[in-house]
């Protein structure tokens, strides 16, 4: 009886030793990978800036020209 405590014990031991290893490796990320992710992002948001500003000025010249 006192061998298998002992065994059960080691075993939980052992299970939540092992996974604090694992938290100790450090992700790397590559930095290129970011920059161009940031680059897409600003290309992205300039053509939604763009494409607004075109539906905006389409917007008030066809108000224009129905009002007058």
């Amino acid at each position: 009886m006192k061998n298998t405590i002992s065994s059960i014990k080691k075993h939980l031991i052992l299970k939540y030793t092992s996974g604090d290893q694992n938290l100790e490796v450090s992700k790397s990320t590559n930095i290129n990978v970011l920059l161009d992710r940031v680059k897409l992002d600003q290309r992205r948001e300039s053509r939604k800036k763009l494409l607004f500003t075109a539906v905006t000025s389409v917007g008030v010249l066809l108000f224009g020209v129905i009002i007058f």
